[in-house]
Protein backbone atom coordinates (compact mmCIF):
# COMPACT_ATOMS: atom_id res chain seq x y z
CA UNK A 1 0.00 0.00 0.00
CA UNK A 2 2.56 2.71 0.41
CA UNK A 3 4.57 1.57 -2.89
CA UNK A 4 1.26 2.66 -4.45
CA UNK A 5 0.89 5.72 -2.28
CA UNK A 6 4.43 7.07 -2.76
CA UNK A 7 4.19 6.29 -6.83
CA UNK A 8 1.70 9.02 -7.69
CA UNK A 9 4.06 11.31 -5.76
CA UNK A 10 6.61 10.69 -7.87
CA UNK A 11 4.59 10.67 -11.13
CA UNK A 12 3.55 14.45 -10.50
CA UNK A 13 7.52 15.14 -10.56
CA UNK A 14 7.86 13.87 -13.86
CA UNK A 15 4.14 14.72 -14.98
CA UNK A 16 4.88 19.10 -14.18
CA UNK A 17 8.59 18.48 -15.91
CA UNK A 18 6.76 17.89 -18.84
CA UNK A 19 5.01 19.89 -18.51
CA UNK A 20 7.70 22.46 -18.09
CA UNK A 21 8.76 20.86 -21.44
CA UNK A 22 5.74 21.33 -23.00
CA UNK A 23 5.40 25.59 -22.11
CA UNK A 24 8.93 25.59 -23.54
CA UNK A 25 7.72 24.09 -26.95
CA UNK A 26 4.63 26.29 -26.88
CA UNK A 27 6.51 29.27 -27.08
CA UNK A 28 9.06 28.55 -29.07
CA UNK A 29 7.17 27.30 -31.80
CA UNK A 30 4.98 30.69 -31.19
CA UNK A 31 8.10 33.16 -31.79
CA UNK A 32 8.95 31.07 -34.91
CA UNK A 33 5.47 30.83 -36.29
CA UNK A 34 4.23 34.09 -35.60
CA UNK A 35 7.21 36.51 -35.69
CA UNK A 36 9.43 34.46 -38.23
CA UNK A 37 12.40 33.96 -35.68
CA UNK A 38 15.04 31.77 -36.71
CA UNK A 39 15.01 28.61 -34.26
CA UNK A 40 18.91 28.78 -33.99
CA UNK A 41 17.94 32.81 -32.68
CA UNK A 42 16.26 30.92 -29.12
CA UNK A 43 18.94 31.14 -26.94
CA UNK A 44 17.21 30.29 -23.81
CA UNK A 45 20.01 32.18 -21.49
CA UNK A 46 20.45 35.12 -23.48
CA UNK A 47 18.93 38.35 -23.47
CA UNK A 48 15.42 37.75 -25.48
CA UNK A 49 14.98 41.47 -26.20
CA UNK A 50 18.37 41.58 -27.88
CA UNK A 51 19.05 38.35 -29.44
CA UNK A 52 15.31 37.43 -30.69
CA UNK A 53 15.78 41.18 -32.57
CA UNK A 54 12.35 42.06 -31.01
CA UNK A 55 11.56 45.53 -29.44
CA UNK A 56 8.70 46.67 -27.27
CA UNK A 57 5.50 46.69 -29.83
CA UNK A 58 6.33 43.03 -30.10
CA UNK A 59 6.57 42.31 -26.92
CA UNK A 60 3.16 43.61 -26.51
CA UNK A 61 2.43 41.34 -28.74
CA UNK A 62 3.96 38.56 -27.69
CA UNK A 63 2.00 38.91 -24.14
CA UNK A 64 -1.27 38.69 -26.04
CA UNK A 65 -0.32 35.62 -27.53
CA UNK A 66 0.51 34.18 -24.19
CA UNK A 67 -2.63 35.11 -22.84
CA UNK A 68 -4.77 33.72 -25.55
CA UNK A 69 -2.52 30.58 -25.93
CA UNK A 70 -1.84 29.61 -22.47
CA UNK A 71 -5.32 31.69 -20.64
CA UNK A 72 -3.60 33.74 -18.20
CA UNK A 73 -3.50 36.90 -18.33
CA UNK A 74 0.18 38.37 -17.87
CA UNK A 75 1.04 40.81 -15.23
CA UNK A 76 2.87 44.15 -16.66
CA UNK A 77 4.67 44.35 -13.13
CA UNK A 78 5.84 40.50 -12.94
CA UNK A 79 7.61 41.17 -17.06
CA UNK A 80 9.52 43.75 -15.19
CA UNK A 81 12.29 41.03 -13.82
CA UNK A 82 12.08 38.88 -16.67
CA UNK A 83 15.71 39.30 -19.04
CA UNK A 84 15.94 35.56 -20.65
CA UNK A 85 13.94 33.47 -22.75
CA UNK A 86 14.59 31.31 -19.55
CA UNK A 87 13.13 33.96 -17.22
CA UNK A 88 10.46 34.00 -19.21
CA UNK A 89 9.94 29.94 -19.50
CA UNK A 90 10.19 30.03 -16.11
CA UNK A 91 7.04 32.89 -15.36
CA UNK A 92 4.84 31.16 -18.12
CA UNK A 93 5.34 27.96 -16.15
CA UNK A 94 4.98 29.15 -12.96
CA UNK A 95 1.48 30.85 -14.09
CA UNK A 96 0.15 27.62 -15.49
CA UNK A 97 1.53 25.55 -12.40
CA UNK A 98 -0.81 28.04 -10.04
Amino acid sequence: MNSITSSPGAGVISEWSMQKEQVIEKINALLIDEFEIEPEQIIPGENMLETLEIDSLDLVDIVVLIEKHFGFKVVTEEMSDINTLNDFYEYVYRKMAA
